[in-house]
């Protein structure tokens, strides 16, 4: 297949995915018509590769990561992060429930086996899959090793539009108070306008704009991705520590030292191209789910699918009610287990923009509703199912 045919393809299905998200005012996320239309293509004609075909291996892919994570942390400050501890609570209390109901409920219908393998995908992403993939291959468990990523790609079926019903209850419940006066953010002051964002880095606000340009923008952010890539790699005798989260940490010590502007990439032009290469290359990983694999092992995988999210919700219900957080948006956070960055970024982005057209409002809705959708996700995702992983891993 032809490189500019599989990019045409590929940006194509990307369309698909937004028209119908537009269209079902995100009931429907993009990314949940992107996989099943990715599904469809690996069945009929797409190459294994396609993704790559189109130019986007996998260093081009993990330095758009990079820079994406760190760009992500420019939206926060460090007085959010200290006010997203309940998130981070409540996202622990989640992967908590799909682990409490598995060992216990889910004895009734699966093997031991199978609740080991199947644990830490679904408290994370790829990574924790692979894992466990690993491991059920190394102790002979071959279907076993099947199923550690077919949870994986299979999740994002059942989270992405769950995710989606849950932040749009939530997001009608805040445009409620505010349209009728009666909402105030977390922080106790006022979003910031949208207009901000567009602000220069405060230590280069001297700097003349026609020096101000793309290529500074974007190196400025690629020197703080470096910084937080050379620290994980400076600890790791010691232990280990991802460095996504370390770039989502300085991200947000960047923005609020002067050093990044908020959003860099967006206001270098490059936020969309960046997200594309991300989407395409977790849509990508749909080439392993063949129908046989999802036919023969479609018991066990959606068994622990339902039996965990069912303890998910029981759990992040709980403590929303104890935390102040509704269950809407506790259930939410929580289900960025199933998927992660930047499908959490994006479903986000995507509800906000069904709910209004109002740039204020969209505002609102993204100040109270995005950080604690990413800090969820990090934490689930990039922290807590790696460690899992590499516990359970050894129980095999």
């Amino acid at each position: 297949m032809p490189q500019l045919a599989a990019f045409a393809i590929l940006t194509f299905i990307l369309y698909l995915g937004d028209v119908a998200a537009t269209r079902t005012k995100s009931k429907m996320p993009s990314i949940f018509v992107g996989a099943v239309l990715f599904l469809v293509g690996y069945w009929t004609f797409f190459p294994d590769d396609i993704v790559e075909i189109a130019g986007f291996p996998t260093p081009v892919v993990y330095l758009a990561m990079y820079l994406l994570v760190t760009n992500m942390g420019t939206l926060l400050s460090m007085d959010e992060l200290k006010r997203q501890w309940r998130t981070v609570v409540i996202a622990l209390l989640g992967i908590t429930g799909i682990a409490a109901v598995l060992f216990t409920v889910g004895q009734l219908f699966l093997d031991y086996e199978t609740i080991i393998v199947v644990t830490p995908p679904l408290t994370g992403g790829i990574v924790s899959s692979l894992i466990m993939s690993e491991a059920a291959a190394n102790a002979g468990l071959e279907s076993l090793a099947v199923l550690a990523i077919l949870i994986y790609v299979m999740q994002g079926f059942i989270g992405y539009p769950l995710t989606s019903f849950m932040l749009q209850r939530e997001g009608r419940r805040v445009l409620a108070l505010h349209r009728a006066g009666d909402w105030t953010p977390a922080s106790g002051v006022p979003a910031k306008a949208p207009e901000e964002k567009a602000a220069p880095a405060r230590l280069f606000r001297r700097l003349p704009p026609e020096y101000d340009t793309i290529y500074f923008k974007l190196f400025r952010l690629g020197l703080v991705a470096l910084a937080a890539w050379g620290v994980a790699q400076l600890v790791a005798p010691v232990f280990e520590i991802s460095p996504f989260v370390l770039c989502l940490v300085a991200g947000v010590i960047g923005s609020s030292v002067g050093f990044l502007e908020r959003q860099p990439l967006q206001l270098a032009n490059s936020f969309g191209f960046v997200i594309m290469i991300l989407m395409l290359f977790i849509l990508g990983g749909l080439y392993r789910a063949t129908p046989e694999m999802l036919l023969e092992l479609a018991g066990p995988m959606f068994g622990a699918i339902f039996i965990g999210i069912a303890g998910m919700y029981a759990f992040s219900f709980v403590a929303g009610k104890l935390l102040g957080m509704t269950p809407s948006m506790a259930f939410a956070c929580s289900l960025t287990a199933l998927y992660g960055f930047p499908a959490d970024y994006v479903i986000t982005n995507e509800v906000v923009d069904s709910l209004t057209e109002d740039a204020a409002e969209r505002e609102v809705l993204s100040a109270h509703m995005l950080p604690s959708m990413l800090v969820a996700g990090f934490v689930t995702v990039t922290m807590v199912s790696v460690v899992l992983a590499g516990i359970f891993s050894g129980l095999l």
